[in-house]
């Protein structure tokens, strides 16, 4: 079967991939600090590989797949003192998911499967808010495999796993992987290691990457980031992605 990027199809190809019974896939991400060597967008770069690379997956095992143009702004207050950092409200962002279900379903669509590479936890509650909403309305089957929860966080990398993973060697592999253009590799390089755990920061009641330990916005070890790393989580995600959808085990 097709991946199909609906902003660049026709609203009759719309239309017909709709009525062959699509899943669709949103990428959601942020535009928001990642220290001083990653750009903006690099949650928005690390779903958007995740949902394609989960695409082709779907697409091999038959399904006809819709990419949607993805959601670049999210509640992002970990990182809102940083310049560049756009955080909209966590009800801004369930109204804005929930009502963009109800839109595709109101086209045939019955499938959504979210790809999200934000865990801010604004934004993580913001989706599942969405979810439950589209949940207890049978909007449409709403697929959300949330990265920072079991069983799907085991298959990431060390790094992630200790929760000092926000511009590190787990992000940043990705992004030099995909975007190698938009990384500051000299100031990478330089960078020393931040072991300090966001997860932990979270749960003791942090509000702030400041507070939390990372003054320039990053956690983990940027320097060792590399691209085959990045390749090599990109299809771990794809395959989270693909049998969150399907169950059928791909990774």
């Amino acid at each position: 079967m097709s991946v199909h990027k609906l902003a660049e199809i026709t609203w009759e190809e719309a239309r017909d991939v709709a009525a062959a019974g699509c899943v669709c896939i949103l990428p959601i991400g942020a535009t928001e600090a990642h220290g001083p060597h990653l750009p903006l967008a690099t949650d928005v770069i690390i779903s958007e590989a995740m949902a394609e690379d989960g695409a082709r997956r779907l697409a091999d095992q038959g399904h006809e797949v819709l990419l949607l143009p993805s959601l670049a702004y999210a509640p992002a207050r970990f990182a809102e003192s940083f310049a560049g950092t756009l955080s909209i409200g966590q009800e801004t962002a369930t109204a804005l998911i929930v009502d963009l279900c109800r839109g595709l379903a109101s086209h045939g669509v019955a499938t959504l499967a979210v790809a999200n590479s934000h865990f801010d936890p604004g934004n993580i509650a913001s989706i599942y808010a969405a979810k439950r909403v589209c949940d207890e309305e049978e909007v449409l089957r709403f697929v959300f495999p949330d990265a920072t929860r079991k069983p799907w966080v085991s298959r990431l990398t060390d790094e992630f796993k200790t929760g000092a993973c926000h511009a590190g060697r787990y992000e940043g592999s990705i992004v030099l992987a995909r975007r190698p253009d938009l990384v500051r590799d000299e100031v990478r390089k330089a960078l020393e290691p931040n072991p300090a755990s966001l997860s932990d920061a979270i749960r003791t009641g942090k509000q702030s990457f400041a507070a939390a330990g990372g003054p320039r916005a990053y956690f983990g070890w940027p320097a060792d980031a590399t691209s085959a790393e990045g390749e090599t989580t990109i299809a771990v995600l794809g395959g989270i992605l693909a049998e969150a959808v399907s169950g059928v085990r791909t990774t």
